[in-house]
C-alpha cells in the first residue's frame, strides 16, 4: 500500500498541475543511462547520440523494450518517437506506464499503443487507461494522426495527476479523462514505471489479426528520443513519494488552455475512430467518466452506425483521413 501523506500528496499535484502543456524545450530531456533500464531484447536495443536516443527493433528471434528506473506517483511523460516504415501489420509499439509487474491481478495503465499496417494503410494510434485490473471495461480510443509517423520524430506524452490524465501528440491534448467518484478505483491510483516495447501482435493488431507481421520486412525499428520523465519519484520499497522535489516550469501553462481545448475539439471531431464512450452495443449508458460531444458523436456515427449509431445499418461509410487536416496548422 502506499504510505501518503495528504500535505505531501497536494504538494505533489499542484506541481505537477503546471505540466499540462504537453512538451516543452524547457523540460529536461535524459538520457537513457539516466532513467532507464533494458527491460529485454539483447542487441535489438540500441543507444545512439551519446545514449539521448534508443532504437527498438523486432525480428524473427525477439522484439525489444526498456523501462524507467523508478516508479512513479503522477508526473508528465513523454517522448519523440519515429515508427518503421513500409509494411508494419502486426507490429505493435507501445509507450506506456504500468505496474503489472507489482499488482499483477489489480494493476494500473496508461497506454500509447500504436497499431501498424498493410502498406499503402496508415498507423493507427490508441489510447487506454486501466484501474485497479479493470481490464474486462477498457476505456479505449483509437485515431488516425495528421501526419505520417514514420515520416519523421513526433512526439507523444502522458500527464497524469489525481485529478485528471490527458494525452498528447505534438503539444495538442488529444484525450483528457477527468476523475469522477464513480470511477472509484478504476482511474490508476498506484505507483507506475514507465515502459517502451516493439513487439509482434499478430494475434489481434490489424484486422483482428488478418494480416501478421511479415518478417521479411525486418528488423522493424522504433527510434526513441528527447525522452522526459517529470513526476513525483516512489520509494520501491517504502512507496514514499519525493514530490517536493519536483520542479515548476514557468514556460508551461496550467491546465489546457482555450487554444489546445479548440484543437483537441478538431482532433477529435475529425480523425477519432472508436471511442468506449461512444459505443452503443457495449454500453447502454455511458460510463459515468464520459463526457458526450454532439460532434464528436455525429463524427463516430458516420464512421460507424452499427458501432455508435441505431444499429440498422449494415455498410457503414469508411472515411478517409486526409493528413491535410492538419491539427497544428489549423488554429
Amino acid at each position: 500500500m502506499l504510505h501518503s501523506h495528504p500535505g505531501l500528496f497536494l504538494t505533489c499535484c499542484a506541481a505537477l498541475l503546471v505540466l499540462a502543456s504537453g512538451s516543452s524545450p524547457n523540460l529536461p530531456i535524459i538520457s537513457f543511462d539516466e532513467g532507464y533500464t533494458q527491460l529485454f531484447g539483447d542487441n535489438n536495443l540500441a543507444l545512439h547520440g551519446d545514449g539521448k536516443s534508443v532504437h527498438l527493433s523486432l525480428d524473427e528471434r525477439t522484439g525489444s523494450g526498456f523501462a524507467s528506473q523508478d516508479l512513479y506517483l503522477h508526473g508528465f511523460f513523454s517522448a519523440s518517437i519515429k515508427l518503421p516504415s513500409d509494411y508494419t501489420a502486426g507490429v505493435v509499439v507501445a509507450f506506456y506506464m504500468s505496474n503489472g509487474d507489482m499488482f499483477e491481478k489489480n494493476h494500473d495503465e496508461i497506454d500509447f499503443e500504436f497499431l501498424g499496417n498493410i502498406r499503402g494503410k496508415d498507423w493507427r494510434i490508441q489510447t487506454n487507461i486501466y484501474g485497479n485490473g479493470s481490464t474486462s471495461v477498457g476505456r479505449e480510443e483509437r485515431y488516425g494522426l495528421w501526419f505520417d509517423p514514420a515520416d519523421d520524430f513526433h512526439q507523444y506524452g502522458i500527464l497524469w495527476t489525481d485529478s485528471q490524465i490527458i494525452f498528447y501528440v505534438d503539444n495538442v491534448p488529444i484525450r483528457e479523462v477527468q476523475r469522477t467518484e464513480a470511477m472509484g478505483g478504476q482511474f490508476p491510483s498506484k505507483p507506475m514505471s514507465l515502459y517502451a516495447t516493439i513487439w509482434d501482435g499478430s494475434d489481434w493488431a490489424t484486422n483482428g489479426g488478418k494480416y501478421r507481421v511479415n518478417y521479411k520486412y525486418a528488423p522493424y525499428v522504433a527510434k526513441f528520443s528527447d525522452l522526459v520523465l517529470h513526476g513525483c519519484a516512489v520509494d520501491p520499497i517504502e512507496h514514499q513519494t519525493s514530490c517536493n522535489n519536483v520542479p515548476s516550469h514557468k514556460a508551461i501553462p496550467q491546465g489546457i488552455t482555450p487554444r489546445q481545448r479548440t484543437k483537441m475539439e478538431y482532433f477529435r471531431k475529425k480523425h477519432m475512430t472508436y471511442s468506449y464512450c461512444y459505443d452503443r452495443t457495449r454500453y447502454k449508458v455511458p460510463p459515468s467518466e464520459c463526457v458526450i460531444n454532439p460532434k464528436e458523436a455525429d463524427h463516430l456515427r458516420a464512421f460507424d452506425p452499427v458501432t455508435f449509431g441505431d444499429g440498422r445499418h449494415h455498410r457503414p461509410k469508411r472515411h478517409r483521413q486526409s493528413r491535410t487536416s492538419r491539427v497544428d496548422a489549423s488554429m
